[in-house]
């Protein structure tokens, strides 16, 4: 019996030398201690093959024995998982001495700049925002704007057709019909939003954003509208621009005008912009457009204006291409983090 218990510790110190693990370890010790099949809980299974008198003592080694290993099995566990810990802690060790790593902040867009500083202007003098449906029907991107039925804008070349009637809007003022069938005047709104037209070169794109301002009420004169244009011009590009009214045609103002800022890159000194530079287009409401609308122009007039928020961007920031705004070029964007 004792070289039989003997050859049981040597097998356990053997099988235990080659284990770096303590779930290894762990189970080993239940091929050994489990109470239902564990090698050394099967030896007391024996005691009854034998005479009773040799029972006692038989019994004492064995659990001489089970006594041993447990006391082996627990030592090798806090062997092992001290090793563990240790490694552990040296993987997860942090040097403080070693410089911090660098991570880099996000920025917006300078097109979403410019929007934001267009609104919160525009908020200023009053104006509350409305966004329309970006898939339009015909109707309210054309005909209740007074687009004549031959008109080049409606050609398949120049518009995006989803179908017969409904398009993609190809101008955010297809939400002035939208507010004045719904609201009485006085009106005030800005309309921000994206726009698709079928033209592209280096300042123009097949979608871009568009920022339309609508006013009607009682009295409302071009006065009004150039007054107004030089707190957005003055804001948006320096306290000393000026603006410039020249005569122009839109189907949905008469009368209609280019609205041109004085050279805010050099105040005249001489650079690329010299001159005076077209921001926008505007103009007073058209009779027939307050008509189809329900409003009555004898009453009410209203003037009206929409610029391109990328071009806005193109010229105040000196951005020489529109698609470096589509590219996602983190040179460039990165030019705009605060």
């Amino acid at each position: 019996m004792d070289e039989q218990i003997k050859a049981m510790q040597a097998e356990i110190e053997a099988a235990a030398a080659s284990i770096t693990d303590s779930k290894e370890m762990y189970l080993l010790r239940k091929q050994y201690l489990d109470n239902k099949t564990g090698k050394i809980s099967a030896l007391m299974k024996n005691m009854r093959d034998l005479p009773p008198e040799e029972r006692p003592a038989f019994g004492k080694v064995v659990n001489v024995l089970k006594g041993w290993a447990l006391d082996f099995f627990s030592e090798q566990d806090a062997r092992l998982k001290a090793i563990e810990l240790a490694q552990k802690n040296a993987a997860e060790q942090i040097d403080v001495t070693m410089p911090a790593s660098k991570h880099l902040c996000g920025a917006l867009h300078p097109q979403t700049l410019i929007a934001n500083e267009l609104i919160d202007i525009f908020a200023g003098m009053g104006f509350t925002i409305f966004e329309g449906p970006e898939i339009e029907n015909d109707y309210y991107n054309f005909t209740a704007l007074n687009t004549p039925q031959d008109h080049p804008a409606r050609d398949m070349q120049d518009t995006f057709y989803v179908s017969e009637e409904f398009l993609l809007r190809t101008q955010t003022s297809a939400g002035q019909i939208r507010v004045m069938e719904n609201a009485q005047p006085p009106i005030k709104i800005l309309s921000p939003g994206k726009v698709f037209r079928s033209d592209d070169d280096a300042t123009h794109s097949p979608m871009f954003s568009q920022m339309e301002g609508l006013v009607v009420d009682k009295g409302i004169t071009l006065c009004d509208l150039q007054g107004m244009l030089d707190v957005f011009a003055q804001n948006i590009f320096g306290e000393n621009v000026k603006t410039r009214l020249r005569p122009s045609y839109f189907p949905f103002t008469e009368p209609s005008v280019e609205v041109d800022v004085s050279c805010f890159a050099c105040g005249g000194k001489g650079c690329r912009l010299t001159g005076w530079i077209e921001v926008l287009g505007a103009g007073m409401v058209n009779r027939h457009v307050l008509e189809n609308c329900g409003v009555d122009p004898d009453v009410y007039t209203g003037f009206a204006f929409g610029m391109g928020i990328e071009r806005i961007a193109m010229l105040k920031y000196g951005i020489p291409n529109i698609k470096m705004l589509f590219e996602s070029d983190v040179r460039v964007l990165e030019q705009f983090r605060g």
